[in-house]
């Protein structure tokens, strides 16, 4: 099997092995570090060493990942909520539960595989395992994203995203009132205490969230949002960051929730691009979802407002 090795020199001491290694961006978990520390796949200075080493200054790391298993796909026959479609592109409006691509732990029953089943070409930019995909959003997050069904549109849609000159607005409904328009900026990696989760920290990559009131309930607030920056997980992170989590959150969220979700309240309900053949600006809306309406006909019914 190949390996590949990342090579480390450790500059601060007295941390365990596998604790280093876990806070050191590899986007692995700690128990996966464990793993491979037990599998004999991480040397310290030439030597197996075991996950409660406790490393000092100077000590050199080698750490072997195996290649990942390759992924095998298989078109599925899952319903799409087709927003716009031509032969250059196909704009979803993504349900909540639905992977992106696949990836450990989801290898079927995501938007890949639906796509593969509704389309016959898709870009091969991505990879195999993410054909078209030249952005995502989390597993039940709701909302609009774009597939490139050829090269052509895939590397133009990758370009005005990274000049941001196409792009998302969401809506969410967070905790607590805000009142003024914000905007939050700090660095997002890594939680270092929980590798499956992301957080502000210094040393993460920097990110930007800009957000407006649209509505104001007795303990929430429906903020309509958009993002300078594209981290994993950025919205959910930012807003926990500054005490206003997305409701519904089960990572980020309050432990106690008041209504019963199954995931947050955060929807991608805007998007907008040019088209990559004709140079059209588009723009595309996709409705809030149920669970998501239900819960602001709950709050507007509760304050004796109607709803925009």
């Amino acid at each position: 099997m190949a390996l590949e090795t990342i090579n480390l020199l450790v500059e601060e001491a007295g941390a365990r092995l596998d604790v280093y290694l876990a806070g050191q961006a590899l986007s692995l978990t700690r128990s996966r570090i464990q793993k491979l520390v037990e599998e004999g796949q991480v040397l310290v200075n030439g030597a197996v060493k075991k996950a409660n080493y406790r490393v000092n200054q100077g000590d050199r790391i080698a750490l072997s990942l195996p290649e990942p298993e390759e992924i095998p796909l298989e078109p599925e026959n899952i319903p799409l909520d087709v927003v716009y479609e031509d032969s250059d592109i196909i704009v979803i409006n993504k349900p909540r539960g639905m992977v992106v691509h696949p990836a450990t732990g989801n290898y079927t029953g995501t938007l890949v595989q639906a796509l593969l089943y509704h389309c016959e070409d898709l870009s091969g930019i991505g990879g195999e395992a993410r054909p078209g995909i030249v952005h995502r959003i989390d597993k039940d997050t709701t909302g609009l994203l774009v597939v490139a069904k050829n090269d052509t549109a895939h590397q133009s849609l990758a370009r005005q995203i990274q000049l941001k000159e196409a792009g998302r607005v969401y809506l969410a409904l967070v905790e607590g009132r805000i009142a003024l328009p914000g905007r939050v900026e700090a660095p997002i990696g890594r939680d270092p205490k929980d590798r499956k989760r992301m957080a502000v920290v210094p040393a993460g990559r920097e990110a930007a969230t800009e957000y407006w009131p649209k509505e104001q309930y007795r303990h929430e607030t429906l903020l309509e949002l958009k993002l300078e920056t594209g981290r994993t997980h950025q919205i959910r992170v930012h807003m926990a960051h500054i005490g206003h989590p997305v409701v519904g959150d089960p990572i980020y969220g309050y432990r106690r929730q008041r209504f019963s979700l199954q995931g947050q309240l955060l929807h991608a309900w805007q998007l907008h691009l040019t088209h990559p053949r004709t140079g059209e600006r588009m723009t595309f809306q996709a409705p809030l979802p149920e669970d998501f309406t239900h819960v602001l006909q709950v709050l507007r019914a509760r304050e004796g407002r109607c709803g925009e």
